[in-house]
């Protein structure tokens, strides 16, 4: 695959194969062929290129290690690795995609930055960009979410976002794309709308992507600096799939390395109680774009669920999609109740404590080292729970402590 599969995959029209694309109102079109042309040619120029790697150095803290988890290693078998984004500023890899789509922003002349946000992380993280750059920022939240991640709606207010609550439908994440669109609609000329993954209308997916790619070239090299060889198994989680999106492409090339996307199973596989938009969804197109989507008997969204707010998106990136169809990525699920016991494992054992998200991935790295024994297994441990704490010892505390 190597650099040609970044130069082939969007098109010049962005899609991935059968999915992507654009699906947006004409008032819309001109404005992303704008950001389109401009990301293209302003992202190669040496001055963006020199000011964004200063950030990531001076401000966020790139690169973020690779830690091996020695303990949890010895529990379970494997040699189970974590990419620590939990240490990247403000607690989750979000940050890396925040800072180029918020300074692409500057160099366009906006003014204001519009966002949805689920577990609240990305929603932190564009705050902060705003913050650093002087813009103002606008982060609409479903108000189940606003409820269990508090800590995160307060540093959103401190970092001086405007948080709109989202009270229709099922008050989530898919309902907060929808609210922040409908605001971005109303003046798309001075503000632009900073996606929270590598999901939306071309040029989101691919923009999103290209600047979580720090993760897979880092991780790559520090994981080979550290053991010699590369890692058998690549493990991410897959909401909207940035995290994974970024930590797959430093191994697109390597045949060796087996790549594994996690999707929340809930609380029921059987009843829709889960957000297993790859293992049981069908191709659809929802929020401008086409993908793997879990569709009702209309061919709309469904419900989703997951304990992981930032997990529960009934649509997927449509570079995941693709590559479920190339059979590139293997696609599973983790249930609540294993990502919440990962969660608490990694922080006894490890004194890690990972976000719900994150949690999903390092329940199925355990599993995979249970099954493989002599593996080697790279988790992208995308955030740090902090966020999740209240929300865990309310609901959980009694089974665990």
């Amino acid at each position: 695959m190597s650099e040609n599969y970044f130069k082939k995959y969007p098109s010049k029209d962005g899609f991935y194969k059968e999915y992507g694309g654009a699906f947006i109102p004409p008032v819309l079109e001109e404005e992303m062929k704008k950001i389109n042309d401009a990301y293209y040619a302003i992202s190669k120029s040496h001055n963006f290129i020199s000011e964004l790697r200063s950030i990531r150095k001076h401000y966020q803290g790139r690169p973020t290690p690779v830690y091996f988890c020695n303990r949890l290693s010895e529990k379970y078998g494997g040699r189970i690795y974590l990419k620590r984004e939990d240490l990247n500023h403000t607690g989750a890899h979000k940050l890396n995609h925040c800072m180029g789509e918020a300074l692409l922003a500057k160099y366009l002349g906006k003014k204001k930055l519009i966002a949805e946000t689920g577990a609240g992380q990305h929603g932190v993280a564009l705050a902060t960009a705003a913050a650093y750059f002087g813009l103002e920022c606008e982060i609409h939240m479903g108000e189940v979410d606003i409820a269990k991640e508090h800590p995160n709606v307060m540093r959103m207010k401190v970092l001086g976002a405007t948080v709109v609550p989202v009270s229709h439908g099922l008050k989530t994440l898919k309902e907060a794309v929808d609210s922040a669109f409908q605001s971005y609609l109303k003046d798309p000329i001075t503000t632009i709308y900073c996606i929270g993954s590598v999901v939306g209308p071309h040029p989101f997916p691919m923009m999103v992507r290209d600047f979580q790619r720090i993760v897979g070239i880092e991780a790559r090299e520090q994981f080979f600096d550290m053991t010699g060889e590369l890692p058998d198994s690549i493990v991410a989680c897959v909401g909207g799939g940035s995290n994974a999106m970024g930590l797959f492409s430093g191994f697109m090339d390597d045949e060796e390395c087996k790549l594994y996307g996690i999707e929340p199973g809930g609380r029921s596989m059987d009843n829709g109680e889960h957000a297993a938009t790859m293992t049981l969804g069908k191709p659809g197109v929802i929020h401008g774009f086409k993908c793997y989507m879990l569709q009702d008997e209309k061919g709309e969204p469904a419900p989703v669920y997951s304990v992981a707010s930032g997990l529960d998106y009934p649509g997927v990136g449509p570079e995941h999609s693709m590559l479920k169809d190339m059979k590139k990525v293997t696609y599973d699920v983790i249930d609540d109740k294993a990502a919440i016991d990962a969660f608490f494992e990694l922080s006894r054992l490890e004194g890690i404590i990972p976000a719900l998200e994150s949690a999903h991935a390092v329940a199925y790295a355990i599993k995979l080292a249970q099954k493989e024994p002599q593996t080697s297994i790279l988790v992208n441990l995308s955030g740090r729970g902090d966020k999740d704490m209240d929300f865990v010892v309310e609901k959980y505390g009694e089974d665990y402590f």
